[in-house]
């Protein structure tokens, strides 16, 4: 028998937060512009999409998330639940938390509202842990959209807070929880981030002696200017005004390791172990090897081991479920394969890898067999010393540490067809905690 019904937790959920009878609507605000019915979206009669406007409605809740190996680790996480009914957000979103959580691709000069609503964790029905997003890395104009609990606003249970960001840079970011970071980033509370230049709309930026005193962000826009010929089928990793961040393919991959322990310290409720955190589970977009390279999202998370075999929980077992049941009630959590392909039939050459480092407990190298890795940004900031040179590094691998982020550009012009190997170079983190399938290991596939 399931563990869990979605629908009756809903409505005891629901009825608990209001502490009266009548729906979770009530509990459930969601701004954004020119939406009249409160789902984050334009898709009824009568409504409008402003110009230069995006919404999200995102979910905080808990979940699982099956490991490569056959082992299903509890996770905390976000869920989109955008285009979904106000009343029915609570409903829809409980163990519906992704792994990773849903990527926010944004293009330079938006206005984006972000709606959190904190639904709870139910397979913990003793926590009530408020949760936030922090937009790593991004300029905010105040300080209560930071997600810093100590100088912003958390979110309660029940609760859904709107943020407002006026996006103004180009490069790749990351977002995640910042309540309880190390716990709440640990169990999952983490996503891809990123941003789009301008200049992919208006083609190169004049940054020359005819416009004295331009900066990257406020450059004489030039349509079709002095790096037209350069640019890539996909566009431009920055403003760079000389067409050296053109690329053709763009792929985000978030690496990140998942603490076997912690996850079920956490889910038996028994005390986290901090000062022991290691990651044996080493993935790249919530999946190791060979899970990376299935384009599809993977079925939903099921108790794959016997509970009446393994009462106690002893050597793995898990005692949260009937053999082979969804511990999710059907949620699918897992949508994010990295395996990446370049089709020369169609001119696609070069290759951009946003990667960000989300791991809590160590550095990674990570190295692309055979192909040259050029470095064209850092920490959302295109490489461009301050005499406007390019001070872009090429090699064969490169090493960044937890919450950082890597633009890269992979040309693979002069390179045979076959496929390449995108890989961690420290051998352990290509297994996972059994070690019987890999960890950090994915594939770059030139047609």
């Amino acid at each position: 028998m399931k563990l869990f019904s979605k629908q009756a937790l809903a409505g005891a959920i629901a009825l608990a937060l209001l502490g009266i009878s009548g729906q979770a609507s009530a509990i459930v605000n969601v701004q954004c512009p020119g939406d009249n019915n409160g789902d984050a979206d334009w898709n009824d009669a009568g409504e409008s999409q402003p110009a230069n406007t995006k919404c999200m409605h995102l979910i905080a809740g808990d979940s699982y998330a099956m490991m490569s190996d056959g082992n299903p680790l509890y996770t905390f996480g976000f869920g989109d639940q955008t285009g979904t009914a106000p009343d029915q957000v609570i409903g829809e979103g409980i163990l519906s938390a992704e792994w990773p959580g849903p990527t926010i691709e944004l293009n330079e000069g938006d206005h984006f509202y972000l709606n959190l609503t904190n639904v709870g964790t139910v397979v913990r029905p003793d926590l009530f842990d408020p949760h936030t997003v922090h937009f790593h890395g991004f300029p905010n104009a105040s300080a209560a959209f930071d997600g810093v609990p100590e100088v912003s606003i958390s979110i309660n249970m029940g609760s859904t807070l709107t943020y407002y960001y006026n996006i103004v840079e180009p490069g790749t970011y990351l977002y995640h929880c910042h309540v309880e970071a190390t716990e709440h980033m640990e169990m999952g509370m983490l996503a891809n981030l990123y941003v789009h230049p301008i200049q992919d709309e208006l083609g190169c930026f004049d940054f020359g002696a005819d416009n004295p005193g331009t900066t990257e962000y406020d450059p004489v826009r030039i349509p079709n200017g002095n790096c037209a010929a350069a640019v890539g089928s996909g566009g431009y990793v920055y403003n760079d005004g000389d067409g050296t961040t053109a690329f053709d393919v763009e792929s985000a991959i978030q690496l990140s390791s998942f603490d076997q322990v912690f996850h079920d310290a956490s889910l038996f409720v028994q005390p986290l172990p901090f000062a022991l955190l290691e990651g044996n589970y080493p993935q790249f977009n919530g999946r190791g090897y060979p899970d990376t390279i299935n384009p599809d999202p993977l079925p939903a998370p099921a108790d794959a081991t016997d509970p009446i075999a393994d009462p106690a929980g002893v050597n793995g077992g898990k005692v949260t479920g009937t053999v082979g049941e969804p511990l999710t009630d059907g949620a699918v959590t897992q949508l994010l394969g990295s395996r990446i392909q370049l089709d020369r039939n169609t001119g696609e050459q070069r290759l951009l890898l946003r990667l960000s480092n989300v791991g809590l407990d160590r550095f990674w190298t990570i190295t692309a067999m055979g192909l040259t890795m050029k470095v064209v940004g850092t920490g959302a900031r295109h490489m461009r010393g301050i005499d406007g040179k390019n001070i872009y590094k090429e090699a064969a691998s490169h090493n960044f540490g937890g919450g950082e982020t890597l633009d890269i550009i992979i040309d693979t012009t002069d390179v045979a067809p076959g496929t390449y190997f995108l890989h961690a170079t420290e051998v352990h983190q290509m297994s996972n905690a059994t070690q019987l399938d890999g960890g950090m290991i994915t594939e770059i596939v030139i047609n």
